[in-house]
């Protein structure tokens, strides 16, 4: 399976016991959406699939695994610090009106000051937030996208109005 046929849905953290068990970081935006008996844990470039024996989410972005054939801690450390995804045939459909900030992808970001930034050619997800990337100027600027960042969105025109805080540009731009 290819990286493009498959959505991410999290981080295996660390191991939990000595079982085999292992801890995820679900950033899912609803998990409790997902239904799956197989997942894939990103490792030197591939996707290697696992059958799932158990997957409970106790607290909220916080999941314990056990794999088939994962059954010591021995096997279970190197997964530890590994992206997990799921095909995109498992992905939920959305509904036209869940708009999320991932859908930002392709939106033209528009500073206050400095006006067109460039169109959003990635967007990062970090445990804390999303980060977005545009070529502005020929360098590649990252900002967070966050309520305290933007300031509104057209979807129709499909842009993003930001205001950045002072002295972000000039960072990547010295």
């Amino acid at each position: 399976m290819k990286i493009e046929d498959c959505f991410r849905i999290g981080t295996v953290t660390k191991t939990r016991g000595l079982k085999g068990e292992l801890q995820a970081f679900i950033d899912f935006g609803e998990p409790e959406k997902l239904t799956f008996d197989a997942l894939f844990i990103q490792s030197g470039g591939k996707l290697i699939p696992y059958f799932v024996e158990s997957f409970k989410m106790p607290q909220k972005n916080i999941a314990f695994i056990y794999l088939e054939d994962v059954d010591h801690i021995d096997k279970a450390t190197p997964l530890a610090k590994k992206d997990i995804y799921l095909p995109n045939k498992l992905k939920p459909v959305k509904d036209e009106n869940d708009f999320t900030l991932r859908d930002l992808m392709g939106f033209t970001a528009i500073d206050e000051d400095e006006g067109t930034l460039g169109t959003i050619i990635e967007i990062q997800e970090l445990p804390q937030q999303l980060i977005a990337t545009v070529v502005y100027k020929n360098r590649e600027i990252l900002f967070p996208l966050s309520e305290g960042i933007i300031t509104g969105i057209d979807e129709v025109k499909g842009i993003v109005y930001v205001d950045l805080p002072e002295g972000l540009l000039d960072i990547y731009l010295e």
